[in-house]
């Protein structure tokens, strides 16, 4: 049922191991393998102990016996591959059953508790909301049907119901995001030495989610097609799945049509008579259909491809005249009018253009040049890559037209990563160096989240951690990527030198620059041009002849200009814009190099990952022959060595990452340390719980099940403590303030009840004056304390002290003084000085009763004069002037005044 890839991982190193593996199991394993019977229990590596790579390969064997094929390797999750179906593993029941958990992670392991923890951190948008799934191992593991698996089970929980949209179009939206699967795969996908349905592209499919996290489209983005394989498949193996559907699955009208009756052979189909299940021509044409390509363009596609396969068999011979073009057999001749026909385009143009190169003297002087027999079979190829590339990116594009949604209608998404496992054949070129570089910069990034980062952390926290030694791929990157002096920036700045390629001259380039870097190297004893790369997963030699010119990918213009007349619409549409880019290029006279084009891309894909929140899948190949439950521990180990299997082990086994927990560090120890005391014998403290700066760590021993959730209620209880006090500190305070207001509230209120009655009292009465004239009053204490005094009846000039004047003047929107003044110029005076001191503002008028209405009354004429004095009131904001047009007054008089 998991029908994928995996090339050799240098087999050398194999046989070191086999000693090691089959005769060590007697010392450090004695204890781990009393019971042999419960090793397939193991459901986690981390309970393994001790993590050796023998006892982790011993615990997978057992499982993998027992017909478990997948087990949690703390962060990770490892997937061996079963090489048959495995009834009930990925029914829509065992769908709900993990999309339902209350925990999925208690459940046994599986790809699906990935998939609902991507899911559910969506849900939660738990930053970083947006999730990748990277789906990594060998060539042959497991990848493709994992990432099938994934989105299956995205298509069913994410879109099974949907309260605003119609229940067919959901339905249709679910349908076009699966069946872009074997489209993709049958134009992407080919058989190998080693796996009947191997990703010749990496791809990163986009799974588009809206607020509700219901599905509701996806894109595709796809990286290095191995578009060589058109015309050059390797030994033993068969070109891309969709040549061998036509072939076998063709209607008789469509043979007619395209020219490929049941007898016909093609160069470019080496093991047809193999069969597949991926050779399902019914399957492809109807996910076609509904992803809206119709009965006319599958038309127009198929034409294309059968005429590729004819421009396969049509073959050269030299001629004696080295003057003329090479001539083409005679028994292929009829292959270049099928050809022809099948692309729409000039016949006696394509025999033209296939044997002689067109040269430009000046401005319009064209002359020809009859190309060599080796070219020939160069630009023949040629065309066919480059027509195949073209529409395997038209097919992508059509795919992301079709089922990608408007930017306006999701806003999170869950990436799935696919791409090809690690390669290492016995002739490596640019395309497995390519692919092995990738393979590099993926382990870079889980190195980076998973054994690097963790164990950083640790130390900042001030836990007293040892450092866990893992493969650090870095020195290998900077041998590939680096600048100026790495080997793709050597590799390119000798393709866009205007010379012929040497690849001795080259590789001695290589090592005089980059003999420094241990991660290079080379056989001495090969005659060659080569260089070896020490990768994360073993050294791989890559030849250099012929790495330059598959660089440089140059298509020979005059085959651009050849297609373009096509009277197939979809081959013409697919080159409509080819010319003006190249004469850009030309114009710049920059070469856009293969390696340069996938640098870039594999950057942006990795911005991406940096930017989402990771999950890792590692699949294993248990054996090299992709027989079914057959496990051998060769194959394994080398694999587990490789991805950093054993370490990430040892990293998770150690702690577990908690909330944090700011000041209450110490408090949040005690009461950890006090429940497990209660739930645990044997195990101390220490080895428990960690308190680091500002977080708690958790060590995977301590068994939280059996704890029956009392650890977890107390964690959480002292994880809201936190809070807690700050609200009721928050409270309290607040309390404070309303109960201080309070008071000064009451004050103000009892001393302005005062002022109204000493005000009334002091109302200049002329008759009670006259009476008490002979004996003036001493000064009531009381008066004086309050600041009021009958100014008529003083003796002599006396301090007046208004103590919070700037209250009263705050407070009321009018203020009447009543005095008395002998004489009119000295009671003018006393208003003058009342204006210009008080009520500056011109909010305030200054009136007496004695001049109303144009009328003077004396009522009263005190003796003395009348003498203001104002000081600065203790009050920061009592003597503080109104001003009606602003908001208000602030501080303290806006807190005695409100209210009253």
């Amino acid at each position: 049922m998991i029908s994928l890839q995996v090339k050799g991982v240098l087999k050398k190193s194999g046989h070191a191991h086999r000693k090691s593996l089959n005769d060590s199991l007697d010392g450090e394993l004695k204890g781990f393998l009393i019971d042999e019977g419960q090793l397939h229990t193991y459901d986690d590596l981390t309970k393994v102990n001790p993590v050796t790579p023998t006892t982790v390969l011993k615990c997978l064997q057992a499982r993998y016996r027992a017909q478990v094929f997948y087990t949690h390797a703390g962060c990770t999750l490892v997937a061996l591959n079963p090489f048959q179906p495995i009834p009930g593993l990925y029914t829509l029941e065992v769908m709900k059953q993990y999309h339902c958990a209350p925990q999925p992670q208690e459940s046994k392991p599986h790809i699906f508790i990935v998939a609902e923890e991507a899911y559910r951190n969506v849900q939660g948008q738990v930053d970083p909301v947006n999730q990748s799934l990277v789906v990594s191992g060998e060539s042959g593991a497991g990848k493709t049907w994992t990432s099938r698996c994934l989105m299956k089970y995205y298509a069913t929980v994410a879109a099974s119901s949907s309260q605003m949209k119609s229940q067919d179009t959901v339905e249709m939206i679910e349908r076009r995001v699966l069946d872009s699967n074997p489209i993709m795969e049958a134009f992407g996908n080919a058989c190998t030495l080693r796996n009947s349905n191997s990703s010749r592209f990496g791809k990163y499919i986009q799974l588009q989610l809206d607020r509700s996290q219901l599905l509701v489209g996806a894109s595709v983005q796809t990286y290095l097609l191995e578009k060589t394989r058109v015309a050059a498949q390797p030994a033993n193996e068969r070109n891309f799945h969709i040549f061998y559907q036509m072939t076998k699955g063709a209607s008789v009208d469509q043979r007619k049509d395209w020219k490929i009756p049941y007898d016909q052979s093609f160069a470019w189909l080496p093991n047809a008579e193999k069969a597949l299940e991926e050779d399902c021509f019914n399957e492809t044409v109807e996910a076609m259909l509904h992803l809206g390509i119709d009965t006319e363009k599958q038309g127009h596609i198929f034409r294309i491809l059968a005429g590729l396969l004819h421009l396969g068999n049509i073959t050269f011979c030299t001629v004696a005249d080295e003057s003329q073009p090479c001539d083409i057999k005679e028994h292929s001749k009829d292959c270049v009018q099928d050809c022809a026909g099948l692309l729409d385009i000039p016949v006696e143009e394509l025999q033209t253009y296939l044997r002689v190169q067109t040269l430009r003297a000046g401005n319009q002087s064209v002359l020809f040049r009859p190309c060599s027999l080796a070219d020939c079979w160069v630009r023949r190829d040629c065309l066919a890559k480059v027509i195949y590339a073209q529409l395997f990116e038209w097919l992508v594009m059509f795919i992301n037209d079709s089922v990608c949604a408007k930017k306006s209608t999701w806003c999170n998404f869950i990436g799935l990563l696919d791409v090809y496992g690690f390669e290492c054949f016995q002739v490596n070129s640019l395309e497995q160096l390519c692919i092995n570089y990738a393979n590099e910069k993926l382990q870079q990034h889980f190195v980076a989240h998973y054994l690097k980062a963790q164990q950083e952390e640790y130390v900042s926290e001030g836990l007293e951690w040892s450092f866990v030694k893992y493969q650090d791929n870095q020195g290998c990157l900077d041998l590939l990527e680096g600048i100026p002096t790495g080997v793709f920036s050597l590799l390119n700045e000798e393709c866009r030198l205007n010379r012929a390629s040497d690849a001795k001259q080259f590789q001695g380039r290589l090592e005089k620059e980059l003999s420094g870097n241990s991660s290079m190297s080379r056989d001495k004893f090969s005659k060659l041009p080569h260089f070896t790369v020490a990768h994360y997963a073993g050294k791989v030699s890559y030849q250099i002849e012929g790495m330059m010119e598959k660089n440089k990918d140059p298509v020979p213009p005059e085959l651009i200009h050849l297609v373009q007349k096509s009277q197939n619409p979809l081959l013409h549409q697919l080159f409509a814009d080819r010319q003006a880019e190249d004469q850009g290029a030309r114009g710049l006279r920059q070469v856009v190099t293969v390696v340069s084009r996938f640098k870039n891309s594999l950057e942006s894909l990795m911005k991406i990952l940096h930017s989402t929140t990771p999950h890792y899948t590692r699949c294993i190949k248990p054996n090299p022959e992709c027989r079914p439950l057959t496990f051998r521990k060769e194959e394994v180990i080398l694999q587990l060595e490789a991805c950093g299997i054993v370490e990430t082990i040892h990293i998770s086994a150690a702690g577990l990452e908690a909330d944090g927990m700011d000041a209450l560090g110490p408090a949040v120890e005690e009461v950890l340390s006090a429940a497990l005391r209660r739930h645990t014998r044997n195990e101390t403290r220490s080895a428990l719980v960690h308190c680091g700066r500002t977080k708690v760590f958790l060590t995977n021993s301590m068994n939280l099940l059996r704890c029956n959730g009392f650890i977890f209620d107390s964690v959480l209880g002292w994880l809201l403590l936190p809070a807690g006090v700050r609200s009721w500190l928050v409270r309290r305070e607040v309390q404070r303030w309303n109960q201080a207001a309070a008071v000064l509230q009451r004050s103000w209120r009892k001393w302005r009840a005062l002022m109204d009655t000493l005000a009334e009292a002091e109302l200049d009465d002329a008759e009670d004056l006259r009476e008490e004239e002979a004996a003036p009053p001493e000064l009531d204490p009381v008066l004086r304390a309050r600041g009021s005094v009958q100014l008529s009846s003083l003796p002599e000039p006396v301090m007046v002290r208004g103590w919070p004047m700037g209250l009263a003047l705050a407070s009321a929107p009018t203020i009447t003084v009543s005095m008395t003044a002998t004489g009119f110029h000295k009671m003018m005076s006393a208003m003058a000085c009342l204006s210009a001191h008080c009520f500056r503002s011109g909010e305030y008028k200054v009136e007496t009763n004695q001049f109303k209405q144009g009328v003077a009354s004396i009522r009263a004429q005190p003796r003395g004069s009348i003498k203001l004095h104002y000081q600065r009131s203790p009050l920061l904001y009592a003597d503080r002037r109104p001003d009606h047009k602003r908001d208000g007054v602030t501080g303290l008089n806006q807190i005695l005044l409100e209210g009253i």
